[in-house]
């Protein structure tokens, strides 16, 4: 009794194709796909965006200019 028999699963699966319609299900389906892929597609995104600033920290440098004084303009040095 506390198993379900395969007469169970497909009196189920009946009633949930009488409910929602062999359409439905397809479409539903369908959509969960699309979702599955549209995330996917945002997380590698979000990689790329995170390589890009990665690889522009690691090559922008700022470089200092070297600061004159009164006296080295006077020296020359």
């Amino acid at each position: 009794m506390g198993s379900m028999s395969i007469w169970h699963w497909v009196i189920v699966g009946a009633i949930v194709l009488i409910l929602f319609g062999r359409g439905r299900i397809s479409e539903v389906m369908g959509d969960f796909g699309k979702g599955i892929s549209s995330f996917k597609k945002g997380m590698n995104e979000a990689e790329k965006e995170a390589e890009v600033a990665k690889q522009l920290s690691k090559t922008t440098t700022v470089e200092a200019e070297p600061v004159t004084t009164p006296t080295d303009e006077k020296t020359g040095a």
